[in-house]
């Protein structure tokens, strides 16, 4: 469908299961996903900008879809930085609005977005980043489950050490946060923050936690209720065999 949406040059917003894709003659100047901070959130904890000028330009903007225009005509934020922080904005959610869905897709033509006109890139090289950066988390750590799922720190292994961007990440790790949870949090793009949790996982230090189907046979009330806080970890056995082939080359 985006292929066909960019051909015919299409404007409007694409929905999916994971967020909206705003184009504009067939290219792509937005998007937007619960799973990750939006733009005003990324300026703000870069101190790009404060939250009255973000408040002020969508007041005065926003109902003209210019709101990008106003934050650097008004001065609050150079014309460089805005689209820096927008692409990066754009790309972070688009990974997640472009991921394996069941759900039917479907594209409203003729609707804006009240960011307006800022740096408009190719369909074709948003599919392709989406592509390279869903490879890129597979060789890192090929079990997705940390992506969503709440984070429980592991056994720190012994001797391993963690970088300060890590560690705060690995800091946030409380058994309820998710890994956009955490990316809310300090501020930062998602996809960044699900690097970091799959390497931390690569190496150990975390894990997804998730809860175990009930066992079959006994009767409802005989069976021992779990705590809260004492969810068992799910255990993969193709991620046990990646843990211990990990843990023989290191030993090399």
């Amino acid at each position: 469908m985006l292929s066909r949406l960019a051909a015919e040059r299409a404007t409007g917003v694409l929905m999916r299961e994971g967020g909206m894709l705003y184009l504009s003659d067939g290219q792509v100047v937005y998007a937007e996903s619960p799973a990750t901070p939006g733009l005003d959130v990324l300026l703000i904890a870069r101190g790009a900008l404060d939250e009255d000028g973000w408040r002020e330009a969508v007041a005065q903007a926003g109902a003209r879809r210019l709101v990008g225009r106003f934050l650097v005509d008004s001065g609050r934020i150079g014309e460089g930085a805005l689209e820096l922080c927008h692409l990066g904005a754009l790309y972070d959610a688009a990974y997640f609005v472009l991921g394996p869905s069941s759900a039917p897709a479907r594209f409203r033509y003729g609707e804006p977005h009240w960011l307006g006109p800022v740096h408009p890139v190719p369909v074709d090289a948003v599919e392709r980043e989406t592509l390279r950066r869903r490879e890129l988390l597979h060789r890192i750590w090929p079990d997705p489950a940390t992506d969503e799922a709440p984070l429980v720190r592991g056994d720190r292994p012994a001797g391993a050490t963690v970088t300060p961007r890590q560690g705060e990440v690995l800091d946030r790790v409380d058994g309820v946060r998710t890994a956009t949870d955490i990316s809310r949090t300090l501020g930062r793009p998602a996809f960044h923050t699900l690097v970091d949790v799959r390497r931390l996982a690569a190496a150990g230090f975390l894990a997804p936690r998730m809860a175990q189907p009930a066992p079959a046979g006994p009767a409802p009330g005989d069976q021992t209720p779990v705590a809260d806080g004492e969810l068992p970890l799910f255990v993969d056995p193709h991620i046990t065999l990646l843990k211990r082939l990990r843990d023989a080359l290191e030993a090399l």
